[in-house]
């Protein structure tokens, strides 16, 4: 993604919002792209750029995996060039479990990540949000998680939610929620949801002259 093509596609994205992205998505893909809405410390704060994944599992003592720390499966998620890339975080099956926190994710700011999208709760919202990037989560989370969940592997595709996401994959999240575009499908992707998004205008502007007094 170069910065020029990565900064207008976010800038579309943010203009148009979910869900004329989803709406676009159902007409070129028969998968399920969209996710639920989310949870942010700073909501006015869109989240858009591709995906880099990182899995998390129950923990367990015995694996050699194990041993692997955040801060080394983070580096070989987010490769050479993190710049303006999603942080994206499985569950592990426990979406109400702490996956990070401020300090830990401290790391997305200082590689000049987007942000992070995250299945499972974080912690520090008030750190998170004066880190400047954008966030989206399951909500916030007072305990530390790392006795139940482990982060396991990175650049693997990983579920989101109930929807499956691969390294690259261009993830948008806002209020209203969140959606996974194919990388090779983005640029048709924003341009049907432009579409959509007129339809829409045109559809309502019908509707209020229908309404309109005589």
């Amino acid at each position: 993604m170069s910065s020029d093509h990565g900064s207008e596609y976010a800038a579309t994205a943010a203009r148009l919002g979910c869900a004329p992205l989803v709406d676009a998505m159902g007409r070129l893909h028969n998968h399920r792209a969209h996710i639920l809405a989310l949870c942010s410390p700073d909501p006015t704060r869109p989240l858009f750029g591709p995906a880099a994944t990182l899995a998390y599992l129950p923990y367990r003592d015995d694996l050699p995996q194990t041993a692997a720390g955040f801060g080394e499966l983070f580096d070989q998620a987010v490769g050479d060039d993190p710049a303006g890339k999603v942080l994206v975080l499985s569950s592990g099956g426990y979406r109400d479990v702490s996956h990070g926190g401020g300090t830990k994710l401290s790391r997305v700011a200082l590689h000049g990540l987007a942000g992070v999208l995250a299945d499972g709760r974080l912690r520090d919202f008030a750190q998170l949000r004066d880190h400047g990037f954008a966030t989206w989560c399951q909500g916030e989370a007072t305990r530390w998680g790392g006795d139940t969940i482990m982060p396991f592997a990175a650049g693997v595709t990983v579920e989101i939610a109930g929807v499956c996401v691969t390294p690259g994959d261009y993830v948008f999240a806002d209020t209203a929620g969140a959606v996974v575009i194919p990388r090779a499908s983005i640029e048709r992707v924003l341009q049907e949801a432009a579409e959509i998004d007129a339809e829409d205008a045109a559809y309502v502007a019908r509707i209020r002259d229908e309404h309109s007094p005589l």
